[in-house]
């Protein structure tokens, strides 16, 4: 059992060209990630073109990393991950 939680942070700047890229990892991470979330703004007049994807990862550290290289590949995006210890 793993006693981290890893969190990555996503930042995608132009979802309407990177997500299907994006995407295709996420689906091939799928049983790693337990909660997804976007997030973007978004109101009557904008719907901005960046976004930022909070990932609970489930799986070990290294697994993490694979993933976040993989997505930090795709040009426009950046990652960040979070560990908490518990």
């Amino acid at each position: 059992m793993n006693d981290e939680h890893i969190i990555l942070g996503i930042h995608v700047t132009n979802r309407l060209k990177e997500a299907v890229e994006v995407q295709k990892v996420f689906t091939e991470y799928g049983c790693n990630i337990k909660t997804r979330i976007g997030l973007h703004d978004v109101s009557e007049n904008v719907c901005a073109s960046s976004g930022v994807v909070l990932i609970e990862f489930f799986g070990s550290s290294a697994e993490a990393g694979a993933m976040a290289a993989k997505v930090g590949a795709i040009e426009g995006v950046d990652v960040q991950t979070m560990v908490f210890g518990h």
